[in-house]
């Protein structure tokens, strides 16, 4: 699984910092750190992230797809 972050989109509104802790995290006052390979145990969280972002900025791809 591959996951990205459009960060011209992204507002740092954090609700994936809060759906997904472990991958997502914003330090200072917006920049975002996210984990852009994680394993497909933590599709869930990243998904629920992913669903929890107002602004639609996170993409998840299946590079075996």
């Amino acid at each position: 699984m591959r996951v990205s972050v459009d960060l011209n989109l992204c507002q740092a509104y954090a609700q994936c910092c809060y759906a997904a802790p472990r991958h997502f995290r914003i330090e200072g006052r917006e920049a975002l750190f996210y984990d852009p390979a994680p394993s497909a145990a933590d599709r869930l969280n990243i998904e629920r992230a992913r669903l929890a972002c107002p602004v639609q900025a996170i993409r998840v791809e299946d590079p075996n797809a």
